[in-house]
């Protein structure tokens, strides 16, 4: 499978390729990037300086339209489109009708996802549809975070009377684009709340939510911390009656015994945002307290909730084991 990637100055797109430059069955094609055409690649990746991949350079925009136009055969070509919404909205149709497939990292068809032909991207819920997509629609952190919480509930939906999440993320969750509020002498010291009056990902999580059966109301706090990278939700969800323990724990370790990377930690041990930093793991624990229960949960934003993600879903797409290259890199 050969895989491009438009957009691929951004965090994202620089975690992407950390991942992939040595898959087994992946091969990376154009890297275009509307921002750095022409600089290479382990410039603004100083990461990726010793691997191969980090001596490659930035093509202008239009290049993977015009490879793929010039192509006989893209069945095996996958697109990840790393930039705007407005972007992913406007290029993957072209792509599409190029034979190609997409797999997009932004917000842009996560939402009413089956309209426009896209797949929600999130393996533990849609692996089967995941296999046979023509067009990915990646999961933003903030909904996996909730969502691998929540996800083992999903039997007890008509029991759960509200849920709380409180989330924590760092700073990388916003984008490279450079931004005042973002940057680190303005955080140094703060835990920050923001998208009170409404955040972006609550339609996501709404959505999602409801496909699991979830209607309860439930209130979203994001905060942003001052770390470079990972995210740690609190979920705090109320049930009608007291579950048994035996029910909570039956409950995840049957939903995730074959979700390779998350980790079920004993009740009451917190998740290490250490323990799954650049990678695509993550920790989940649980304590019950009468009918509520308190869901902890430890991503890698860029990893397991954005790029570590998209790889995975890759693997499904390239037929081999969804875990390939996505152990601590």
């Amino acid at each position: 499978m050969r895989l491009h990637v438009i957009g691929a100055s951004g965090y994202g797109a620089g975690e992407l390729l950390r991942y992939l430059h040595a898959h087994p069955t992946i091969r990376i094609g154009e890297l275009e990037s509307g921002s750095s055409v022409g600089e290479v690649v382990g410039t603004i990746f100083p990461d990726l300086r010793r691997l191969p991949i980090g001596t490659r350079t930035f093509a202008a925009r239009g290049t993977v339209l015009a490879t793929l136009a010039a192509c006989e055969n893209t069945n095996d070509d996958v697109v990840v489109l790393a930039g705007s919404h407005e972007l992913a909205r406007d290029i993957a149709p072209q792509i599409l009708a190029l034979g190609a497939r997409v797999l997009d990292l932004s917000d842009a068809f996560r939402l009413d996802a089956t309209q426009h032909g896209a797949v929600y991207g999130m393996p533990e819920r849609y692996r089967k549809r995941i296999a046979e997509a023509r067009l990915i629609a990646n999961p933003g952190c903030f909904p996996t975070t909730t969502l691998l919480a929540l996800i083992p509930l999903a039997d007890s939906a008509a029991q759960i009377q509200s849920i709380v999440l409180d989330i924590k993320s760092g700073i990388s969750g916003a984008g490279r684009t450079p931004k005042v509020g973002s940057m680190l002498t303005e955080l140094e010291g703060e835990v920050r709340a923001y998208g009170l009056n409404g955040h972006r990902h609550i339609p996501e999580i709404a959505q999602e939510l409801q496909a699991l059966g979830i209607e309860a109301p439930f209130v979203f706090t994001p905060q942003v911390v001052p770390i470079a990278r990972g995210m740690l939700g609190s979920i705090y969800v109320q049930f009608t009656t007291p579950p048994s323990h035996e029910r909570i724990a039956a409950a995840y370790s049957t939903c995730y015994a074959d979700s390779p990377g998350i980790r079920l930690l004993p009740p009451d041990t917190p998740p290490s945002l250490r323990a799954v930093a650049r990678s695509n793991d993550a920790e989940l624990s649980w304590t019950l307290y009468g009918a509520t229960l308190r869901v902890l949960c430890g991503i890698d934003n860029l990893g397991k909730g954005a790029a570590g993600q998209a790889v995975q879903s890759l693997n499904l797409l390239a037929r081999v084991p969804e875990e390939t290259n996505l152990h601590d890199r």
